[in-house]
């Protein structure tokens, strides 16, 4: 997660998840953007599917009964739709409203164990994102070298600690992910130093790629569509990174 836009948020959900998944790992992706990206970014376009999160987080369908297979052997999905914006409202006046995503994927998980969940966040700190942190262990965040980098990921942190505080003592992060890197440019190299003072930032760096931006629209993951290209290459040894840290357990 991170609460700014266009930093590689779904590129990540959609990219990690499809290498962490062809390392053999049992993957679900959990859409919980109402823009449906990372549905679209595996082959699952909007208003293809009768049921999405959106009928789980208001009590109408089970997880099990939303996901979708995907082109990656191990990858399934629960796509989003733009009606999980009524979410929001809907739950309002819900007493378990920010647990809602938490109840659904224990009892999925009880019942279908995965070896990895991956949640796409919105944009946005609202009540989608804190249902979404609720039911998570870690938190990764995507993270573009830029000039207001740093500003946001202390609203960020701050997020996470009030949703520590209310919902979920565990959460933890995970680390940050640097994204549409360009070692070129110094501002860059600037920013990723100041982050690494106070965070774990992972080794591998996600370049600016077009691979990257084109993979999309063909609705498949980049290691499909080019996997020798650079941005899959940074996915694919960020998969490897993340594995290693968690060798030997679940996350």
């Amino acid at each position: 997660m991170n609460q700014k836009g266009g930093v590689g948020k779904t590129t990540t959900a959609v990219n990690l998840a499809a290498s962490v998944a062809a390392a053999e790992k049992r993957t679900l992706l959990l859409d919980m953007d109402p823009q449906g990206n990372a549905s679209s970014g595996v082959g699952v376009r909007q208003g293809t599917r009768e049921r999405s999160v959106y009928d789980v987080l208001i009590g109408r369908a089970t997880l099990a009964e939303v996901l979708v297979p995907t082109e990656v052997p191990g990858l399934l999905v629960a796509p989003a739709t733009q009606d999980l914006v009524a979410a929001e409202l809907e739950l309002v006046d819900e007493a378990d409203r920010a647990t809602r995503l938490k109840t659904a994927l224990a009892a999925l998980l009880e019942k279908d164990p995965f070896d990895y969940v991956f949640i796409d966040c919105p944009p946005s700190l609202g009540l989608l994102t804190v249902n979404a942190l609720t039911a998570s262990k870690c938190v990764l965040v995507p993270l573009q070298c830029e000039y207001y980098a740093l500003e946001g990921l202390t609203h960020l942190m701050a997020t996470i600690d009030r949703v520590k505080n209310g919902y979920n003592p565990t959460l933890a992060v995970e680390g940050i992910v640097l994204t549409m890197f360009d070692p070129r440019n110094n501002l860059a190299h600037q920013v990723a130093d100041e982050v690494k003072k106070h965070f774990h930032v992972f080794e591998s760096v996600i370049p600016r790629n077009v691979r990257l931006s084109e993979a999309p629209s063909h609705g498949k993951p980049v290691i499909l569509y080019d996997v020798q290209s650079k941005g899959a290459q940074g996915y694919l040894s960020l998969a490897r990174e993340l594995l290693l840290e968690h060798a030997g357990g679940n996350a």
